[in-house]
């Protein structure tokens, strides 16, 4: 199985940092919705498809515009939602980077399903600070129920710091920022 880790088009968030990161639920740019629409030429999806999509704003639209007029799974977990790369234990979790409501999810990207099998404290405070020791075991179990899915490929819409996380953990090789994928950049990793 192969697992596809696009990061998500440019945010409203990274335009005037370190103040913008400040910002509460920032959307996509014009620039962002762009790059977005660019992603259907590079991965064009089909009825039969998935995507697995954090649950912030910025990586639910990327998702919703790339996934345009395609009926293919959509599935909203925090299990792909910000993480902090490395991790700094004693950080809190940036405003940009907080998990929007599900009410909102629901009225905003009603075609998109909830993941219901996480606890919900991880639907409250996310994987953003969590302790490594946790997150390898979620990410385990996450990888773990991507393979149940029985697809040859699955697409996940997610951040920076989550893929470089998830991309050390799988490969087994020591990443630092300078791995990052740009705007939606994107690894493909199989498990």
């Amino acid at each position: 199985m192969d697992l596809v880790f696009i990061r998500h088009g440019q945010g409203e968030h990274t335009l005037d940092i370190p103040k913008s990161l400040q910002i509460k639920d920032p959307s996509l740019t014009p620039e962002g919705e762009k790059q977005a629409k660019l992603l259907r030429n590079l991965f064009p999806l089909t009825n039969d498809d998935i995507l697995i999509i954090s649950p912030i704003r910025r990586t639910l639209q990327t998702a919703f515009i790339w996934s345009e007029n395609i009926d293919c799974r959509k599935i909203v977990s925090p299990l792909v939602s910000p993480r902090m790369f490395p991790i700094f234990p004693d950080k809190n979790t940036l405003p940009c980077d907080k998990i929007i409501d599900l009410e909102i999810i629901h009225r905003d990207f009603s075609t998109f399903k909830i993941e219901t099998n996480v606890l919900q404290d991880i639907w409250s405070n996310g994987i953003n600070v969590m302790p490594e020791n946790e997150f390898i075991k979620i990410a385990e179990d996450f990888i773990m129920n991507c393979k149940l899915l029985q697809k040859e490929k699955i697409y996940i819409v997610s951040h920076d710091g989550t893929i470089t996380a998830y991309r050390q953990l799988i490969s087994g090789q020591s990443l630092s920022r300078k791995d990052f994928p740009l705007e939606t950049g994107w690894f493909q990793i199989t498990c």
